[in-house]
């Protein structure tokens, strides 16, 4: 159990944190193992981004000082709170490679695994929020925006659109210089 002044000082850690925050991602980490946990933190990390765990109460505490009207007490399961300098789609991308990761690695080593642990571990977002508009989106949005591809294969394929007409145009005028020449 926290003291008083730890509880503050997770509430001035939280405030200090959403200042620099583009943005916030909140996720329910239920059962996953500390490992897990510290890969995680590390790809967040390479990124700016920090990930803590904040008891729901604090959570709704901090969101009220910065004038945020969002209800953490809504979510299922245990909160962690990913505060992040890069926009939602970046941050949104890392975190749901991290829970698609978690959850294919969980699916293989499950075989072996006990039925009681099985139903424990859980990692789903719950939520994001774009600090600077003050916008709450629910977890399936931002999961949605996390399984974009990330920018350069987004050009890449805009490349491939804009370049498959010309391609298939230069084709048709070399099959007819074939003809003509026979």
């Amino acid at each position: 159990m926290k003291t008083k002044a730890q509880k503050q000082q997770t509430v001035e850690t939280g405030v200090k944190d959403l200042k620099w925050s583009e943005t916030v991602i909140v996720a329910d980490f239920t059962g996953i193992p500390t490992a897990e946990m510290n890969v995680l933190r590390k790809s967040l990390r390479a990124m700016g981004a920090v990930f803590h765990v904040v008891k729901k109460r604090l959570l709704k505490i901090i969101f009220e000082k910065e004038g945020i009207a969002v209800d953490p007490k809504q979510f299922a399961g245990q909160t962690g709170v990913v505060f992040s300098p890069k926009d939602m789609v970046e941050t949104a991308g890392a975190v749901y490679r991290f829970g698609t990761r978690l959850a294919a690695s969980l699916a293989g080593s499950r075989r072996g695994a006990s039925a009681k642990r099985e139903g424990k571990v859980s990692f789903k977002i719950l939520g994001g929020l774009e600090v600077k508009e003050k916008k709450f989106m629910d977890g399936a949005d931002v999961e949605c925006i996390g399984a974009l591809p990330g920018r350069e294969a987004l050009l890449g394929q805009l490349a491939y659109i804009l370049t498959a007409p010309i391609k298939k145009f230069l084709f048709v005028l070399n099959e007819k210089i074939k003809m003509v020449e026979k």
